[in-house]
């Protein structure tokens, strides 16, 4: 793929061309024209993973641990390597554009997408982004930030209008996307769903063209979220270069005639395709054709990478009388739903097949020199475990077989169904937006069978969620009818069915024939607003029947019975997921009373929480360990035996604060949307920006993070040079520990006055320093004094750099009271305003 003239080809193309270009051709590709040497490119999700193209049976990927995990590495060399990794894995999907970071800030704990942005703060969300964008284009692959702005929360998110300060958007929300145009600038950014006081994003040309692209000089090609684009001629003028997917929907055919009045005039619809082109140029860097083949690079290399980020990114939140790390010798207890499922990403855009992902159990097992004991404890699920990976297939292969008709189930002997398509998988998650085989029909069915073996005597519960229909056989009885009558539910982006059940008796020694009949999306009786992509959805799980509180007792007795005891717990890509936010900040099910019974009869216990934000925690107190491990990608078990038996030496802090009840929360008022709209009542505080105003306790500050070693601060020095002059802390960092370990240095920045509310101190640098015990070293952080003292004048629309004295505050954790922590001042002598970069 070759680099173009973008003024030449401009000027010879029609305005029909002009106007084909600024759609895609399919859910992946731009369009092509090919006379003029313009190839298509391929986009990818995503935020923690390449995907590639397909939705459904897709080629396996790197998958990386979550956003929120990433920023809980403090490392910006490390992120940086983790976007070379991605662009590494764009390039072996063909991928010209991935679709990430993703930098919306937390504003509540139940944001159906919180997992997959990197922090709640500002800073440490647009440096980590920078360090990723800085990684993945060093390859030519270009980036695409996102949300462009103040898409955070799923509920109402196509519909609903973000209501808030311009101080607030600015200081908070737009800050991350402007610090990745200042320190690494993305190829791309991607428009929101919500609107912003009234005004769409994917049409507002205040934040499009006058944010975006003049006040912050940035050139790169806007596009639309997926089926975020709303309108024609006012999207064109507003600056969204891009509608995405295709085949359009408000540009095409209705673009053409508008565009022939001169709605809108020629030289905008000339500037929107030109950001195309030049995409394209920025791409050829890349080397990758058009529609390039889909590999894999599963690689030793890729592993280790994957490793070492999900260890930087665990937070150890708790430790008393130094319980952990664990001994392999002791005898230990594995208890917990999370424990042999390798709950490794979160749901919608970020998931994805992995090359393999190690389950929990898995990487504790490698560790011990005898093998655990195990026990569920309790259950956790929002829908049934995953059906096909406790199958087998036809072929005497792990998963079930997925064949594919012209006619429907119940056809005569004389006029048998011919096989169309048939395919063997373990993931019975199906999402059929991609699905193609061109001698299917418009409807069209498929058969799903697999054999269970039933190791036990049991009730075992199946379930079933379908865009279409779907009816669920056990040795050729019905068990689950998900067809006659269909009641909404919100899987799938809100287009399919609730989980549907149905129990059967097993057995113990014998062997059940499951098969799940499936019609395609035309079947469907359901009659909703949502939108139904494709060829529709299913889901298949299914589960033991248990007691609870006999599943907790028998726990309880064996942790009394064992020496150390590991806890699996937290949520999975049910809960957290794109397209709905969750409802509650408390563990599901039995979970937290089984936690409080089993830390209360083994004290030599570790608490391990996958999530990719905070639960309310009422068993803290009879905890003795806690850790953070979110959602940890491909080397999840690994990265959690690692940290658990000392292998690894936890260096995580929080990107999030951990508030102690939802009701702490500074969104709790507003974060449904209500009449069409969003209201950010608590203005500029988010999360610990608010917790120290409000002088309200949490349960773990941002930035915290235990060490199984200890550090020092000392002889902070605070250099200053004013009027675009920077801030420096320089300062000396000593593991006075016993094992070599890692530290990061957090700034904060305290005004001693302002004539205005501010918060107590802000985020405005961080480093992170690895040491060896007695290992000292000098370090710096520093920031523009114009982005460390300033806040958003909204009397004159700029930035205020207000004359006085302002703290510097050094520490390991956002909390006051640590014990490391270090101060030094600077001053501002006169008062000035900025704008831009």
């Amino acid at each position: 793929m070759a680099c173009i003239n973008v003024e030449d080809i401009l000027s010879n193309l029609t305005s029909f061309e002009k106007v084909e270009l600024l759609t895609g051709i399919d859910f992946w590709h731009t369009k092509a024209l090919p006379k003029y040497g313009i190839p298509s490119l391929r986009l990818s999700d995503g935020p923690n993973g390449v995907r590639g193209t397909k939705f459904f049976n897709g080629t396996l990927s790197a998958c990386f641990p979550c956003g929120t995990a990433l920023g809980s590495t403090f490392n910006q060399g490390l992120l940086e390597q983790a976007g070379r990794l991605m662009g590494e894995e764009a390039k072996a999907k063909s991928a010209h554009v991935l679709l990430g970071p993703t930098v919306n800030i937390q504003r509540s704990p139940l944001g159906g997408r919180g997992f997959e942005s990197i922090s709640e703060d500002p800073v440490l969300a647009g440096l980590g982004a920078a360090a990723l964008i800085k990684g993945i284009q060093s390859l030519g692959i270009q980036a695409t930030i996102k949300h462009f702005l103040c898409n955070d929360q799923e509920d109402r998110r196509m519909g609903s209008q973000s209501i808030l300060t311009e101080r607030a958007l600015r200081e908070i929300y737009a800050m991350p996307f402007q610090l990745a145009v200042r320190h690494a600038p993305p190829g791309g950014f991607m428009t929101a769903y919500n609107g912003i006081n009234g005004v769409f994003c994917s049409e507002n040309p205040r934040y499009l063209e006058g944010l975006l692209r003049k006040e912050w000089n940035w050139d790169g090609i806007i596009m639309s979220d997926w089926y975020g684009t709303y309108t024609t001629t006012e999207a064109v003028k507003a600056g969204l270069d891009l509608e995405m997917p295709g085949p359009s929907r408000f540009r095409g055919d209705l673009l053409q005639f508008n565009a022939s009045f001169g709605k809108p005039a020629p030289h905008i619809i000339d500037d929107r395709a030109r950001a195309v082109l030049n995409l394209v140029n920025r791409c050829a860097a890349s080397g990758i054709p058009e529609f390039g083949p889909e590999t894999t690079r599963d690689t030793p290399e890729t592993a280790a990478l994957l490793r070492q980020i999900g260890n930087e990114s665990i937070v150890l939140l708790k430790n008393d009388n130094a319980v952990l790390p664990f001994k392999t010798k002791r005898s230990t207890l594995v208890i917990g739903p999370n424990a042999k499922v390798a709950t490794y990403h979160g749901g919608g855009s970020a998931a994805l097949p992995a090359y393999y992902a190690v389950a929990p159990y898995d990487g504790i097992c490698q560790k011990l020199e005898t093998k655990p004991t195990f026990t569920v404890g309790a259950y956790a699920h929002r829908f049934l475990p995953l059906l096909g990976h406790q199958c087998t297939a036809p072929n005497g292969n792990p998963g079930m077989r997925w064949t594919v008709y012209n006619e429907p189930p119940g056809s005569s002997d004389e006029s048998p169904r011919k096989v169309i398509d048939q395919m063997f998988f373990s993931k019975t998650e199906m999402h059929l937006v991609d699905y193609s085989n061109p001698d299917v029909g418009d409807i069209w069915y498929a058969d799903l069978e697999g054999s269970l073996y039933a190791d036990e005597d049991c009730e075992y519960e199946l379930g079933c969620v379908v865009s279409g229909t779907a009816r669920v056989y056990v040795d050729g009885e019905l068990v689950i009818d998900n067809a006659t009558k269909q009641v909404a539910g919100d899987a799938f982006y809100g287009a399919a069915t609730c989980e549907e059940r149905g129990v059967v008796r097993l057995e113990k020694g014998r062997t059940y024939n499951i098969k799940v009949e499936f019609g395609s999306a035309p079947t469907f009786t359901l009659k909703s607003d949502a939108f139904v992509p494709g060829h529709g959805s299913l889901r298949v799980g299914g589960c033991k029947v248990i007691d609870g509180q006999q599943e907790i007792q028998k726990a309880v007795r064996l942790a009394g019975e064992h020496e150390q005891v590991i806890i699996c717990a937290g949520l999975n890509s049910d809960w957290e997921t794109e397209g709905a936010d969750r409802a509650s900040m408390k563990l599901p099910g039995l979970l937290d009373q089984l936690i409080a019974e089993v830390t209360g009869a083994n004290r030599n216990t570790v608490v391990v929480m996958q999530t990719g934000t905070p639960e309310e925690m009422p068993w803290l107190s009879t905890a003795s360990a806690v850790l953070q491990a979110w959602y940890g990608g491909n080397e999840t078990g690994n990265c959690i035996a690692d940290i658990i038996f000392g292998d690894a030496n936890p260096s995580g802090k929080l990107s999030l604060s951990f508030p102690r009840r939802l009701q702490d929360v500074p969104s709790y008022l507003n974060m449904r949307t209500e009449s069409g709209r969003i209201l950010y009542g608590e203005d500029v505080y988010v999360g610990y920006r608010y917790y120290e105003f409000a002088d309200k306790e949490v349960n773990f500050p941002f930035g915290h993070g235990l060490s199984y070693t200890t550090f020092e601060l000392s002889n902070l020095r605070v250099s200053h040079t004013a009027q675009g002059g920077e801030v420096i802390a320089t300062l000396v960092v000593e593991n006075t520990g016993q094992v070599a370990g890692a530290e990061v240095v957090q700034m904060y920045i305290k005004p001693r006055q302002s004539k205005i509310n501010r918060p107590v101190k802000e985020l405005k640098g961080f480093t992170k320093v690895h040491l060896n015990p007695g290992e000292s070293k000098e370090i710096s952080v520093k920031e523009l004094e114009k982005y460390a003292a300033s806040y958003f004048d909204e009397e004159r629309e700029q930035w205020c750099v207000e004359n006085g004295e302002y703290e510097v505050i050094v520490s390991n954790t956002s909390d006051l009271n640590s014990t490391i922590c270090i101060t030094g001042s600077f001053t501002v002598d006169k008062s000035y305003w900025w704008s831009g970069i």
